[in-house]
C-alpha cells in the first residue's frame, strides 16, 4: 500500500469521521445506514459478528441493543476489548469455531453479520472466489445459529458469482435485498446482502 493509498484514505470522509467519533473503523458508518433503511436491529437480542475485527460493527451493535443483550464476536485476530462483548478468536471456516459460538450463545441468535474480507491479492477471479466462499460459510454458520424468522447481513463482492450465492441464500431467507450503503467507497465492489425471515 503506497503513499498515494494512505493520503485517500486520510482525506475518506467516513475515516475521518471515525476518527473524530471514536469509532474503530469506517464500517460502522455502513453498518448504521443499512440498519435505518432496513431496520435490521428491530426486536434483536442477540448478534453474532463474523470477521469484526476492528470492532466498527461490534461497537454499533453495542449502541443498538444495549447492555441487556449478548454481542459475539468473531475473528481471526484479537481485538481490544468492549464492555459486554464476548470475543471467539478463531478461524470461522473451522469446525471448532462454530462449537465455540454455539456454546456461548446458549440458543439461538437474532441477528448474524458478516463483513467478512479476504487478504486481497490483486487477481479479481483469486480475491471474489475467497470472499465468495467466507460468504458461504457465513450462511453455513447463519443457518446453524439463527432463530426461526433470524436475519443475516452479508458482505458479498460483485463477480460471475454473486447470483449463484443470492440464490443460496434465498433458499433459506423469506425476504432477500441486496444493497450498497452510502459509506461504502464507490470504487469498491462490495455489496451487502440483507436477508430477513430464516426459514429454520
Amino acid at each position: 500500500m503506497g503513499k498515494d493509498w494512505l493520503k485517500k484514505r486520510r482525506r475518506d470522509f467516513y475515516y475521518r469521521k471515525a476518527k473524530l467519533e471514536g469509532l474503530r473503523s469506517r464500517a460502522a458508518y455502513k453498518l448504521e445506514q443499512l440498519d435505518k433503511k432496513f431496520k435490521i436491529f428491530k426486536g434483536v437480542k442477540k448478534v453474532l459478528d463474523l470477521c469484526c475485527a476492528p470492532g466498527g460493527w461490534l461497537q454499533y451493535s453495542l449502541s443498538r441493543i444495549g447492555e441487556d443483550g449478548l454481542i459475539i464476536g468473531v475473528d481471526l485476530v484479537e481485538i481490544a476489548p468492549l464492555p459486554n462483548v464476548y470475543f471467539i478468536q478463531g478461524d470461522i471456516t473451522r469446525e471448532e469455531t462454530l462449537e465455540k459460538i454455539v456454546k456461548v450463545a446458549n440458543g439461538k441468535i437474532d441477528l448474524v453479520l458478516s463483513d467478512c474480507s479476504p487478504n486481497v491479492s490483486g487477481i479479481w477471479e483469486l480475491d471474489h472466489a475467497r470472499q465468495i466462499y467466507l460468504a458461504e460459510t457465513s450462511l453455513k454458520i447463519a443457518r446453524k445459529v439463527l432463530r426461526k424468522g433470524g436475519k443475516f447481513v452479508v458482505k458479498v463482492f460483485q463477480g460471475d458469482l454473486f447470483n449463484n450465492y443470492l440464490d443460496k441464500v434465498r433458499e433459506f431467507f423469506k425476504i432477500v435485498k441486496v444493497t450498497k450503503p452510502e459509506a461504502s467507497r464507490k470504487e469498491s465492489a462490495e455489496m451487502y446482502v440483507i436477508a430477513f425471515n430464516f426459514s429454520g
